[in-house]
């Protein structure tokens, strides 16, 4: 199963996350199949940044994002945009 979920980067007391696709099975900081973007909670509000069309794509795909990167991407809209596309009437 292919997952989408946080890896740390940044030194101690600085974190700084990337926001990558990842077999399951691999550790936090282990290879990962593509990067979507990062998010950086230390900046005052944070900073998000997201690839939308690769993150609807891996979302397409099946890839099932964790719950805090669920909730950067309802953040940012691209749930929504996910939910619109898969359940348009047609």
């Amino acid at each position: 199963m292919v997952k989408i979920k946080l890896t740390r980067m940044g030194k101690r007391g600085q974190p700084f996350y990337r926001i990558i696709v990842v077999e399951s099975s691999k550790s936090r900081d282990g290879a990962y199949i593509e990067s979507l973007g990062y998010y950086n909670p230390m900046k005052e509000p944070f900073e998000v940044k997201i690839d939308d069309e690769r993150t609807l794509y891996w979302l397409e795909h099946g890839a099932q994002p964790t719950e805090t990167v669920r909730s950067l991407l309802s953040k940012n809209g691209i749930m929504k945009s996910y939910h619109e596309k898969r359940f348009v009437k047609g």
